[in-house]
């Protein structure tokens, strides 16, 4: 029944592969929430000296949004918003880790927590310090 949904995501993985994006998996402390990104094994990410990130220490690996999915913990996830409530915060009600979120800047987008990413194919890390 969904078999064009499933040609597709074997279409953006060929393409990933082809553009030297690597699969990587992470999630939250207890396991409820996991995610998949597609990105380079050598990651660029972002140090971001806002509030919520420096108390957080969030770093940001953003991806646009097709590269990004949800696995399991839907049913778990609590929003948070400030400011302008365009971001959304989303984060384990259950353990209250923040693995990924909808950036207010970039909304085509979601920010992950590399220091959420699962170990073994994460190359290397460089890091960007960003001054909001």
């Amino acid at each position: 029944m969904f078999s064009w949904l499933l040609g597709r995501r074997e279409r953006q993985t060929r393409r990933a592969a082809a553009d030297g994006l690597v699969t990587h998996r992470g999630g939250c402390h207890c396991g409820r929430v996991r995610f998949e990104v597609l990105a380079p094994a050598k990651l660029d990410v972002l140090e971001c000296n806002c509030s919520i990130c420096s108390k957080s220490g969030y770093l940001h690996l953003v991806v646009p949004v097709d590269c990004f999915r949800l696995l399991s913990g839907e049913d778990v996830l609590t929003s948070y918003t400030f400011n302008t409530h365009t971001a959304k915060h989303l984060f384990c009600s259950v353990c209250g880790v923040k693995s990924f979120y909808w950036p207010r800047a970039d909304p085509w987008s979601r920010s992950v927590n590399a220091r959420c990413l699962d170990a073994g194919t994460v190359e290397a890390t460089t890091v960007h310090p960003f001054w909001s």
